[in-house]
């Protein structure tokens, strides 16, 4: 129960590794309120957490709603102690081709939301004496992907805003870290990647644990960083990538080398 009498907030918190941020903080005795622009599902999650919980169709990037937000968790709770600024979109496009209004949407979302919910949130932990924030980066926010100019630049600055956050706010017993997930097994994602024959597999094969992410595994450590466990913990980019960010892309040579000896 690390979550009893505490109040959370998490955005895109309707699926993925939002609803599972949920349920679990949720399960340990916290209230949360669920925001999403997914109104359908966010209704029925909050329905089926009952008590503790809520939900509002809030748009991350509006900054005002986002003000409105964390006013109404307040109003509606008591209070606030926990942001989980976890909501994003995903992009692809390179410099040359990007319209900028895409390149613009790909901030607002990833990058912009974060700053909104932090600016609105942080007043409401101040009166409660401090509060825990956990913004969800990337994996590509640690290095470069083909492509993805607008994605990674967006969570590269995700987790140097983090840091900011965090040596800006610790007078005000306020921590902030971010997690970096690699690619996880949520419907944003494997929509897209199990459209193209092969690509899943060739994917998996780089990552060291040979599997993509389940959304509760990235919720976990969110969830470690929000709680009191985390006490001492600000200021951190952890990655949740299965070894990805850990390996220079080399090909492992173990398999080829055993063959080579027992030929």
């Amino acid at each position: 129960m690390r979550f009893s009498g505490k109040i959370a907030i998490v955005t895109g918190g309707a699926s993925g590794i939002g609803e599972a941020f949920a349920r679990r903080v949720h399960g340990e005795g916290g209230s949360v309120m669920i925001a999403d622009l997914d109104a359908a599902r966010g209704e029925v999650l909050a329905a089926e957490l009952g008590e503790r919980s809520a939900f509002r169709m809030v748009d991350v990037s509006d900054a005002e709603a986002m003000v409105a937000l964390a006013d109404e968790t307040a109003a509606r709770f008591g209070g606030l102690d926990i942001l989980y600024n976890n909501a994003g979109i995903g992009n692809y496009g390179l410099t040359t081709d990007m319209p900028v209004e895409q390149w613009r949407r790909c901030l607002a979302v990833n990058l912009d939301a974060v700053f909104y919910g932090c600016r609105a949130a942080i007043p409401h932990m101040r009166s409660r004496g401090g509060g825990a924030i956990v913004n969800t980066a990337s994996a590509s926010g640690l290095a470069a992907d083909y492509g993805f100019t607008a994605y990674n630049a967006a969570k590269a600055g995700v987790i140097n805003y983090t840091r900011c956050l965090a040596i800006d706010h610790a007078r005000d017993g306020i921590r902030a870290n971010s997690v970096c997930p690699g690619p996880v097994d949520t419907p944003i994602l494997t929509t897209g990647v199990d459209a193209f024959p092969g690509l899943r597999a060739e994917w998996e094969a780089i990552i060291p644990s040979k599997r993509f992410a389940r959304a509760d595994e990235i919720a976990a450590v969110a969830a470690f960083l929000a709680s009191d466990d985390a006490s001492g913990v600000t200021g951190a980019a952890i990655p949740v990538d299965g070894g990805l960010t850990a390996h220079t892309g080399q090909p492992d040579l173990r398999d080829r080398m055993a063959a080579a000896a027992s030929a």
